[in-house]
C-alpha cells in the first residue's frame, strides 16, 4: 500500500536538512578527462542543463529507442531476459528491453545537469513499504546510520539526492572513476551532500560512517571477480555479488534496508520510494555461511522489486558473466534442496 508522500509527514526531516558527510569523504578519486574532452563535455553538460525537463525526457526517449533499434548490446539484453524471465513471450521481453534502454538514457540525462534536477513535486509521489520507511527513519533518529542497498534501477543517482533531502545522511560506495561523464556524476553526488567511500578500506569506512550517523548507500547488482565475491541466486542463476553489506552488518549491527526509486509513469524525474527491511541476517547456527545467506536475502529483495518493474533495471549489464571457481562455492550459495544445474 502506498502511504502519503514523505513530505506531508512532519516527523520527516525536510529538504537539505541532512548533515554534510565527513570532509575526507568529499574527495573525488579517479582519472579526469583531458583538456579537449573536458572542454567539449562542458559544452554538452551546459546544453543538457539548459534543456527543460520535458525536453530532456523527450531526448532520452529518442536516444533510448535509437540505441535499441541499432542493436547496441541488444544480444546481451535479450539473452539476460530470456534466461531471467522465460515465462514472458518474446514480444514482452522486447518491450521490456526497449524500456530498459530508455530508462538508461533517462538516468544519464537526468543525472548530469547542474542545479536543480528534481521537479517541484518530487516529494509528493508517495512511498511503498511504510513500516520499513518508518523503521529506517527511526534508526537515523538514533544518531547512528543504517545500511542502504539499491540497484541500477529507476534513477539511483536521484534516489540518493531524494534520501538526503529527506534528512538521511548517506555515503555512496563507489569505484575510482574515469572520464568526463563519471567525473560529472561524482561531482553532483558531492554537491548534493553525499559522501564517497572507495573500495580500499571500505569496511572500516562503512563502520565509522554508521557510528557517525551516516548511512552507507551501495549498489548490490554488479558482477565482481570470483575471488572477491559470494555467489547468490538472482533470477534463478548464481550471480557474483559483493559481501560488503553483509560483512558491514555483522560488524556494526546496523540494519539493512533495500531502497528503490520507482518511476511512477508521470513525465519527468518523478519516483515513488519503495523500501523493504530491515532485512535480518540469519540467526546464529541457522546456516553454515551467514554472510552468503544474508547477501542472498538482500539480493532477493532487489529481485522482487525488479520483477515488478523489469523495464526499469539495467539489463544491458552482463550480470552473470562471473561464475564460481568451484562446485563447493556453488553448493554453499544455492538454497537448500536446489540443484547446481537448476
Amino acid at each position: 500500500m502506498s502511504s502519503p508522500a514523505p513530505s506531508s509527514d512532519p516527523a520527516v526531516p525536510q529538504a537539505n536538512s541532512a548533515k554534510l558527510p565527513s570532509e575526507h569523504l568529499r574527495r573525488i578519486v579517479g582519472t579526469p578527462p583531458g583538456a579537449l574532452v573536458a572542454f567539449v563535455t562542458r559544452l554538452v553538460f551546459a546544453f543538457i542543463s539548459w534543456l527543460s525537463p520535458a525536453s530532456r525526457d523527450a531526448l532520452a526517449r529518442f536516444v533510448g529507442n535509437l540505441a535499441y533499434t541499432l542493436g547496441i548490446r541488444r544480444r546481451v539484453v535479450m539473452d539476460n531476459l530470456a534466461q531471467a524471465m522465460p515465462e514472458k513471450t518474446d514480444a514482452e521481453r522486447r518491450e521490456i528491453a526497449r524500456g530498459a534502454y530508455i530508462n538508461m538514457s533517462r538516468v544519464v540525462l537526468e543525472s548530469l545537469p547542474s542545479g536543480e534536477r528534481l521537479p517541484p513535486d518530487w516529494a509528493d509521489q508517495g512511498v511503498e513499504g511504510e513500516e520499513a520507511w518508518e523503521a529506517l527513519k527511526a534508526r537515523v533518529a538514533t544518531g547512528k546510520g543504517a545500511l542502504m542497498v539499491t540497484a541500477h534501477f529507476g534513477n539511483w543517482e536521484l534516489l540518493g539526492d531524494m534520501l538526503i533531502r529527506w534528512g538521511v545522511p548517506l555515503d555512496a560506495l563507489v569505484r575510482p572513476l574515469k572520464g568526463a561523464l563519471n567525473t560529472r556524476i561524482a561531482e553532483n553526488r558531492v554537491r548534493v551532500g553525499a559522501g564517497l567511500i572507495y573500495p580500499r578500506g571500505a569496511i572500516m569506512e562503512i563502520s565509522s560512517a554508521v557510528e557517525r550517523g551516516e548511512s552507507p548507500y551501495m549498489l548490490l547488482d554488479q558482477a565482481l571477480p570470483a575471488k572477491s565475491a559470494v555467489f547468490v541466486p538472482f533470477f534463478g542463476r548464481l550471480a557474483s555479488t559483493t559481501p560488503a553489506c553483509a560483512v558491514a552488518a555483522q560488524r556494526t549491527g546496523a540494519p539493512v534496508f533495500v531502497v528503490m526509486g520507482v518511476r511512477n509513469g508521470k513525465p519527468g524525474a518523478r519516483f515513488r520510494l519503495e523500501v523493504e527491511g530491515p532485512i535480518l541476517p540469519p540467526a546464529p547456527g541457522e546456516c553454515e555461511d551467514p554472510i552468503t545467506e544474508h547477501t542472498a536475502r538482500i539480493t532477493a529483495a532487489l529481485e522482487r522489486c525488479i520483477r515488478k518493474y523489469p523495464d526499469q533495471w539495467m539489463w544491458l549489464h552482463r550480470r552473470w558473466k562471473v561464475q564460481p571457481e568451484s562446485t563447493s562455492r556453488i553448493a554453499a550459495a544455492l538454497p537448500a534442496g536446489a540443484d547446481a544445474k537448476s
